[in-house]
């Protein structure tokens, strides 16, 4: 690609270095003379030097009141703010998005590729749930929120209009994105690091799983499953809104360490007998950074997990799966684990995970864009 195509790259919003920043991390490799657009950008200088440095041209939201610690109150104004970016210099859009950045404003001269990891969750076929755990689902705070929802989802079924090419993060992703905006999707996994994971193949009597504590993580579930389970030690790292709920479920055989940094993280992942995920996520990169460990998964058969670990059954599998969020099934396949973990082979694990590193990601999206802008420019000629 010529050095002369001017590129913007476009994020939701900017805070933690997570899934979505990793995208941008990689397009930014790909394009290191891009300029970066976002609704708010605080990230901390460590996670801006997997930006490279570079800052983004931001929206209104970033001037509001507790937006650093907020921002994600504001979301009403996030439509209104996203189209307030002004993109119109680039000749091609690359947005990160899991809410808004998809609904950029773009011209018929410009090439736009959203790599969607998910369409707005809390406003399509997450809401029910997403208005019960935030206790949204009566009173006059309700019907707002649900109004608020319903006007979410014009808004950004009508921008998908404005999208090109949609890449999703998994074939669940896809299936998502034909399902709400009738759009074909084109499915690169997500880059996951798994050079940061070394193999080890003695594995100690421990289970062990990472995560925020949110509720649709499911640690709770994961805790009070192994709080019947007096016998197995579970081992929990993370932090957020759920950790009072989740200690409080905790036995005597479960131990809860809160946050720690990455090398801990890797250092349990490497040592635990299986990593446990009851989370139903569009991706899920910890299942597969468990795997570059050399360590099984058991997790809720839902979503890309089924595109990430071969279940025991297959050849060379890789972990197993559970097939309800209740702590019942999860106790069931823990047990049904124990009898066949031999069979499982850390190797067999290490190998899987490198489908999705780092380097397939980028050779993938590179080769993806350049015959993207080479086939919109033939159409251009065409027409001209």
């Amino acid at each position: 690609m010529s050095h002369d195509v001017s590129v913007g790259i476009v994020a939701d919003w900017l805070v933690t270095f997570a899934g979505s920043e990793k995208v941008i991390s990689e397009f930014i490799k790909l394009y290191p003379d891009a300029d970066v657009y976002s609704v708010v950008d605080f990230l901390s200088d460590e996670s801006r030097k997997k930006f490279y440095g570079k800052e983004a041209t931001t929206s209104f939201i970033q001037r509001l009141p507790f937006a650093k610690k907020k921002y994600q109150q504001y979301l009403p104004l996030m439509p209104l703010a996203i189209e307030q970016l002004d993109v119109t210099g680039h000749d091609i859009v690359l947005s990160s998005s899991h809410a808004v950045a998809k609904g950029v404003l773009t011209g018929p001269d410009q090439l736009h590729i959203s790599y969607v990891h998910s369409p707005i969750r809390y406003a399509w076929d997450f809401q029910h749930q997403y208005l019960r755990e935030s206790g949204l689902n009566k009173g006059l705070k309700g019907k707002l929120a649900r109004w608020f929802l319903h006007k979410i989802r014009m808004w950004d079924y009508r921008t998908a209009n404005g999208v090109d090419h949609f890449i999703a993060n998994s074939q669940f992703i896809a299936r998502r994105i034909k399902k709400v905006y009738g759009r074909d999707a084109d499915v690169i996994y997500p880059p996951v690091d798994v050079d940061r994971f070394t193999l080890q193949e003695n594995k100690e009597d421990f289970y062990f799983t990472a995560s925020r504590m949110v509720p649709y993580k499911r640690i709770d579930l994961i805790v009070e499953a192994f709080s019947q389970m007096p016998d197995k030690k579970l081992v929990v790292i993370g932090d957020g809104s759920e950790m009072a709920k989740i200690k409080s479920r905790a036995g005597s055989n479960i131990e809860i360490l809160g946050y720690q940094p990455d090398d801990v993280m890797q250092d349990y992942m490497r040592r635990t007998r299986a990593f446990v995920f009851a989370a139903e996520e569009d991706f899920g990169i910890t299942p597969v950074e468990a795997q570059a460990s050399g360590t099984p998964v058991i997790a809720f058969g839902k979503g890309g997990v089924l595109e990430t670990i071969r279940p025991y059954g297959e050849r060379n599998a890789t972990g197993m799966f559970f097939s309800e969020q209740t702590a019942e099934s999860l106790i069931k396949a823990v047990r049904h684990f124990d009898t066949i973990k031999d069979t499982i082979l850390p190797q067999d694990c290490r190998e899987n995970a490198l489908k999705f590193s780092a380097q397939r990601f980028h050779d993938e999206l590179d080769e993806y864009i350049k015959t993207k802008w080479h086939d919109f420019n033939e159409r251009k000629r065409i027409i001209y």
